[in-house]
């Protein structure tokens, strides 16, 4: 019981509060700067949230480049992947 008495204080006391606050000059300017406040920090986390998912594209996409950077142990590398280093003669020159 002296809990819920407690309690019931505690409420009464935080709404003469705020209604004293709302009653002190400038108090409008002070709540209006809240409210936008409010909905500033909703739109940063809207944001944030969005580069949380960008974030674990560009993890998966650099996993998938490592992996095709890498050539692997079976397989031998494809010539149009390198650069070629075969030398080409002309026909009109000859050694004597």
């Amino acid at each position: 019981m002296a809990r819920s008495d407690l309690l019931g204080r505690l409420a009464d006391l935080s709404e003469d509060a705020i209604q004293r606050l709302s009653d002190a000059p400038g108090a409008d300017r002070v709540l209006g700067a809240m409210n936008a406040m409010r909905d500033r920090m909703d739109e940063l986390q809207k944001r944030v949230r969005g580069l949380e998912q960008l974030e674990q594209r560009l993890t998966a996409l650099e996993r998938k480049v490592d992996k095709l950077g890498k050539p692997s142990a079976s397989s031998t590398p494809s010539p149009s992947s390198g650069a070629k280093t075969t030398s080409t003669k002309s026909p009109g020159t000859k050694k004597s």
